[in-house]
């Protein structure tokens, strides 16, 4: 153990305090990371109200004249999720609730984990609510929305001019 307090001991001006700095961190992160009731969303959470909110990835793509959006729900059920669309925006929101339980001979551990979210997307002006469809399949929900008719844009090639010179020389 001795070698290794050597190890990590720093000579005098052989490094900066910087890097000593950073490497005094890494060994301080590394050892939390052992705990991990210790990480810093823990510590976040305990700020938070009693119902920890979380943020679903979501994604959002245009396919075959539609906006698509897919959010990731691993471990949830379609019961747990609601999705609405007013006044331009797709508002989707749920709470997951997860329990595990583990009995082995000498010991016994059980965690829960709850949490809510609440995401909105901006539609598009003009958009038909009568035909919006949503899935629910293996943890991904996905919504699918028409996007309105765009009117093609008219296009008018213009022709570019040379200027008209003058009789002046620039002398």
């Amino acid at each position: 153990m001795s070698e290794k307090k050597q190890a990590i001991a720093p000579i005098r001006g052989a490094r900066d305090p910087i890097s000593l700095l950073r490497q005094m961190t890494a060994e301080l992160d590394r050892t939390f990371d052992d705990w991990p009731s210790f990480r810093w969303p823990s510590f976040r959470a305990a700020t938070l109200p009693e119902a920890a909110t979380w943020s679903p990835k979501i994604d959002v793509f245009e396919q075959q004249n539609r906006l698509v959006t897919r959010v990731d729900l691993p471990g949830m059920k379609k019961e747990d999720v609601s999705v609405e669309v007013t006044d331009g925006h797709l508002a989707l929101s749920g709470e997951r609730k997860r329990e595990t339980e583990e009995r082995k001979d000498n010991f016994y551990r059980t965690e829960r984990e709850y949490g809510s979210f609440y995401r909105v997307v901006p539609l598009p002006d003009g958009v038909k609510l009568e035909d919006v469809k949503a899935t629910f399949s293996d943890g991904v929900l996905e919504v699918s929305i028409p996007l309105p008719r765009q009117p093609e844009a008219k296009v008018r090639k213009i022709q570019i001019d040379e200027p008209a010179k003058t009789g002046k020389s620039a002398a």
